[in-house]
C-alpha cells in the first residue's frame, strides 16, 4: 500500500513545562432557531495549549466568546469542531470508546486522510505557481488580487481539514500508519481497548477502596484527638484492607492482559521501523484523551478533574441547600463517599477552612452569606473533588473591589497548595495583569494575541490589543492623549466580516484584511499574533 507523507502538524512550539490541554483548530457555532443553515459562531478557531500549574488570563470585550470557551474545554457545550487533548490522565487508563471506533473503519478514514492530503498539495501548488508568476503581489489589479486571496483562504482550509484527518489516526497510532497492513493494526488497537476497558473496571473499584480507606483513616485520626471510640474505625479499616487485596489480584491479572497485547504493538512497530517515513508520523502520537471525542458518560468520568467556578456567587448556589450540602453534591456523585456521614462531614470542613470559610457555617444556607463569603463557596465545591483544571469565569466581578482583591489571593494561594491550574476569564485588565502567568486576547471568537503577562503588556502587538490597553483607566495626561479607543460595535457572529474580523475596526487595515485570515503564527519567543500587519505595528 502505497503511503501519502503528510508532513507539518503545525504543532505548537516545546515548553519546559508539561501541556494540560492541548485546544487546535477549536470552533463552537450554536444553531438559530427557525433559520436553518444559520449560525452564531461563538469561538472560531481557536489553537492554543495550557500548560499544568499556570494561571491562563482570557480577556476581551463583552461577547466576543471567552466564557463560551470556558466551558467548551469542560465540554458542557460539545464542540462543533476540533480537537481538546486532556493530558491529566493517560489514553490507556481512561481506554474511551473513540479508540475502538476508529480502528473499525481505519480503511476508510485512511483513504479520506489520503484524498484531503492530495487536495491540500494540489491547492498548495496553485498557491506556488501563482507566487511564482507574479511576484509582486501589490501591483495586481483588483480581480486578481481577490483571486489571490481567495486561493490563500483556500490553501489554508484544505491544510487544516488534511492535518486534522491525519491526526484522527497518527495520534493513536503513531508510525504504524506506515504499515502495509492497516488490517492488522485495526485488530490489535481493538483488542487493546478490550483489554484495558476490563482492566479499567476493576481499577476503578480498587481506587475507590483506596479512597474509602484513607478518609476512614483520617476519620480515625480525628477520633483518636477528641478520646472518641475508635474500635469500629479499626475494624472498617481491617476490612477494606481484606477488599483491596482481592481486587488488587483481579487489577494485576487484568493488567497481565493489557502488556501481552501492547506487546504485539511493539513487534509491529519494530516491523515498520525501516520504514523512511515512521519516525516523522510517530513523533505525532499522543498519550492525551481527545475531550470532543468522548461519549457523555466517559465526559462524566472526568468531571472531577475538570471544574468551574461561576460569574454569580448568587444565582449558582442553590438556596435549599446547606453549605455543607452544596459542597457535598459533588463528592457524593463522583463516588468519593457511599453517603453523607460523619466521614463526608469532616472532609467537608476540612475543604471549608483551606477556603477561609469556619467549619460551623456547614449547616447555614446562602442567603445567611455576603458575596466574597458565598463566593468562597462557590470555590470550595469546585476543589472538593480534588480538580486539576478549574475555569474561574469572571469570579471576581460581582464583588466589590475590597473584596475581589481578598478572593484573587485565595485563587492563588490555592493553586500553589492544590497544584491546580486555572484558566481565569475577564474583561478587567489589571485583574488580568495581577493573577495571569500567560494572556490571550480575544475578539469575535477567534484568539488574536497571546504572550506572556509580562511581555503582552510591555509589548502588545495587535492593534486590538494595543486598543484595549490604551482604553485603561489612567491619570497619566501623556498616555490619555495617545488613547486610540475602539469605534464602532463589534460586528455580528452570526455573519461576521471576511478575512481578519478586526478589519472594520483597524486603522491599519487593507485589502488583504478584507480578503484573507491572518495565520496565527509565534512573531517573538512565545508571542503569537494573528495580524497581516503585526510588523508595520511593532514599528509605530
Amino acid at each position: 500500500m502505497q503511503k501519502n507523507k503528510i508532513a507539518d502538524t503545525g504543532k505548537a512550539p516545546a515548553s519546559d513545562k508539561k501541556v494540560l490541554l492541548g485546544i487546535k483548530n477549536l470552533k463552537q457555532y450554536f444553531p438559530i432557531k427557525g433559520k436553518k443553515g444559520v449560525y452564531v459562531k461563538a469561538n472560531d478557531d481557536i489553537s492554543l495549549n495550557i500548560y499544568e500549574g499556570e494561571t491562563f488570563g482570557l480577556v476581551g470585550e463583552s461577547g466576543c466568546g471567552k466564557s463560551t470557551f470556558g466551558r467548551v474545554l469542560l465540554q458542557l457545550y460539545h464542540q462543533t469542531y476540533g480537537r481538546t487533548m486532556y493530558y491529566g490522565r493517560t489514553l490507556d487508563s481512561m481506554s474511551p470508546k473513540y479508540i475502538d471506533d476508529t480502528m473499525k473503519d481505519l480503511p476508510e478514514r485512511y483513504k479520506k486522510m489520503s484524498d484531503l492530503a492530495g487536495e491540500r498539495d494540489q491547492v498548495a501548488k496553485q498557491v506556488e505557481d501563482f507566487q511564482k508568476k507574479n511576484s509582486n503581489i501589490d501591483a495586481l489589479d483588483q480581480e486578481e488580487k481577490v483571486k489571490y486571496y481567495a486561493m490563500l483562504e483556500q490553501s489554508s482550509k484544505t491544510r487544516k481539514a488534511a492535518e486534522d484527518a491525519y491526526l484522527d489516526i497518527v495520534q493513536i497510532i503513531g508510525g504504524l500508519i506506515t504499515s502495509t497492513d492497516l488490517g492488522a493494526v485495526a485488530q490489535v488497537y481493538r483488542k487493546l481497548y478490550s483489554a484495558s476497558s476490563d482492566y479499567k473496571k476493576s481499577k476503578d473499584v480498587l481506587d475507590k477502596l483506596n479512597l474509602d480507606k484513607g478518609f476512614t483513616k483520617n476519620m480515625l485520626e480525628n477520633r483518636k484527638k477528641e478520646g472518641g471510640d475508635i474500635a469500629s474505625l479499626n475494624q472498617k479499616i481491617s476490612g477494606i484492607d481484606v477488599k483491596i487485596n482481592e481486587k488488587q489480584a483481579e487489577v494485576n491479572q487484568k493488567m497481565s492482559a493489557v502488556d501481552a497485547v501492547r506487546k504485539e504493538i511493539d513487534k509491529l512497530r519494530e516491523s515498520c521501523r525501516n520504514n523512511k517515513d515512521f519516525a516523522v508520523h510517530d513523533a505525532n502520537r499522543d498519550d492525551g484523551i481527545d475531550l470532543a471525542r468522548l461519549s457523555y458518560n466517559e465526559m462524566r468520568l472526568l468531571r472531577r478533574d475538570l471544574q468551574l467556578v461561576f460569574q454569580d456567587p448568587y444565582s449558582s448556589l442553590n438556596p435549599r441547600m446547606t453549605v455543607g450540602q452544596i459542597i457535598g453534591e459533588g463528592l457524593l456523585a463522583h463516588g468519593y463517599f457511599a453517603s453523607n456521614g460523619d466521614q463526608m462531614q469532616d472532609y467537608t470542613m476540612s475543604v471549608m477552612e483551606k477556603c477561609g470559610l469556619a467549619p460551623y457555617f456547614i449547616h447555614r444556607y446562602p442567603h445567611q452569606f455576603s458575596g466574597g463569603q458565598r463566593q468562597r463557596i462557590c470555590i470550595a465545591r469546585a476543589l472538593a473533588v480534588k480538580p486539576k483544571f478549574v475555569v474561574c469565569d469572571e469570579a471576581v466581578s460581582a464583588l466589590d473591589v475590597s473584596i475581589q482583591s481578598q478572593v484573587i489571593n485565595l485563587l492563588s494561594d490555592l493553586k500553589d497548595k492544590e497544584g491546580l491550574t486555572y484558566l481565569f476569564i475577564s474583561h478587567d485588565l489589571s485583574v488580568i495583569k495581577y493573577i495571569s502567568d500567560r494572556v490571550g486576547v480575544m475578539y469575535l471568537g477567534n484568539l488574536v494575541e497571546l504572550a506572556s503577562s509580562e511581555d503582552l503588556f510591555a509589548h502588545p502587538t495587535h492593534p486590538y490589543t494595543e486598543a484595549l490597553l490604551l482604553a485603561i483607566p489612567t491619570t497619566d495626561v501623556d498616555h490619555r492623549s495617545k488613547a486610540n479607543l475602539l469605534e464602532g460595535d463589534i460586528p455580528s457572529p452570526v455573519n461576521p466580516p471576511k478575512g481578519c474580523k478586526f478589519h472594520t475596526r483597524c486603522r491599519y487595515a487593507t485589502d488583504i484584511c478584507k480578503m484573507v485570515t491572518p495565520e496565527f503564527l509565534e512573531v517573538a519567543p512565545n508571542h503569537f499574533v494573528a495580524c497581516h500587519h503585526r510588523k508595520e505595528i511593532k514599528a509605530q
